[in-house]
């Protein structure tokens, strides 16, 4: 089992100066600990427009000053969003190329179609188009990777031969992915021989059926790539103290808060109803939004599978994910400032103290 980190660079409104400054400063020390700790990659997502939810419009910049502070921990796009009237291919290639290399081969490229038409018709994109345009990426990426020149032709972009430089660091090319939040993503990424990065939290039941298909599925798969990427990787929340209380107090108002922004985004989706996008809550089965309560005073307990508690308690929640078939866990560890650093920071080391030892094995 890998353990990585997830950043959306959320902020609190009203934004206040210097805000950003501090979520961006606060990440890149979580980057730097993590390092030191162990955890194997830093993922930071690309949103554009979505005030409070996640500020990380330019991941390439942040991640390669992650690189720049760190030694070993990989750096991933999770992921560059795959619309030509957003990033070009090309220039996709070129930016993941220096990163590669700055980086020392240390680069995880996440693919994505954007999340919402508040993305989208920020940039005139049509939503009905991203899904072709997303396979005509994740196909021409390894190319432009690796070929001395590349010419395309495609139904969403098209450009002539051209010798696109820097080649990437990693032989054959960094390993690709797809994020993944709603069903039926997985089965794109195991046809394709590329892995599987959740990016909305699942059911225990839920993950196993999805990890199942993909295993079964990349068996057959046509990759578009150099090289297959058979991982499965699931995203997760993290906060660990010794008291349980403390634990659900103080990581379930991370959980729950990054919840309510994660549910304003879904409506968002319905403005433009569209077969391209399935229109989903994009929570888990079983999420805090959905326990009933007698008492609306009495604090909601932390859904099964989300490491916020104790060591004991997160060891328990993290080996049945690892008897499903995951492969890593990537754990957001703050919302919108709603844990002081210092909190997160202590979290983060007593996880690595006394939980990531039992799964030392598969951590590197």
């Amino acid at each position: 089992m890998k353990f990585g980190i997830f950043f959306e660079l959320s902020v609190p409104q009203p934004l206040a100066r210097g805000a950003e400054t501090k979520s961006y400063q606060d990440a890149l020390e979580q980057c730097r600990l993590a390092d030191e700790l162990g955890f194997t990659t830093a993922w930071a997502v690309e949103h554009h427009f979505l005030q409070e939810y996640s500020h990380c419009s330019a991941p390439e910049v942040f991640l390669t000053a992650a690189a720049m502070t760190t030694e070993r921990i990989r750096v991933g796009h999770g992921g560059v969003v795959c619309v030509p009237q957003i990033n070009h291919p090309i220039r996709v290639a070129e930016r993941a190329a220096v990163l590669d290399i700055v980086s020392g081969g240390r680069l995880d490229v996440g693919t994505a179609r954007a999340s919402t038409i508040t993305e989208l018709g920020g940039f005139l994109a049509d939503p009905d188009s991203t899904k072709i345009s997303w396979d005509e990426y994740v196909h021409v990426l390894p190319r432009l990777w690796t070929e001395e020149r590349t010419a395309y032709e495609g139904t969403t972009f098209s450009f002539p031969e051209r010798p696109v430089v820097p080649k990437p660091v990693q032989d054959p090319h960094p390993p690709l992915w797809v994020t993944v939040t709603s069903p039926g993503t997985e089965r794109d990424a195991a046809d394709r021989g590329i892995g599987c990065l959740g990016v909305a939290a699942a059911s225990f039941k839920e993950q196993e059926a999805r990890t199942a298909d993909y295993r079964k599925r990349i068996q057959q798969c046509e990759p578009v790539g150099a090289v297959v990427n058979d991982q499965v990787a699931t995203m997760n929340y993290l906060f660990c103290h010794e008291d349980d209380a403390v634990a659900s107090r103080v990581g379930g108002a991370m959980f729950t808060g990054f919840g309510l922004l994660n549910s304003h985004l879904l409506w968002a989706r319905e403005v433009y109803p569209t077969p391209a996008y399935r229109s989903l809550g994009n929570l888990a089965a079983g999420s805090v939004a959905q326990i009933r309560h007698d008492d609306p005073g009495e604090q909601r307990p932390i859904p099964d599978g989300i490491a916020i508690g104790s060591p004991d308690q997160i060891i328990k929640a993290i080996g049945i994910w690892e008897s499903i078939g995951v492969d890593a866990i990537n754990f957001l560890l703050n919302t919108t400032d709603l844990v002081p650093q210092e909190q997160v920071l202590e979290s983060m080391r007593m996880f690595a103290a006394e939980v990531m030892p039992h799964f030392a094995k598969e951590t590197r």
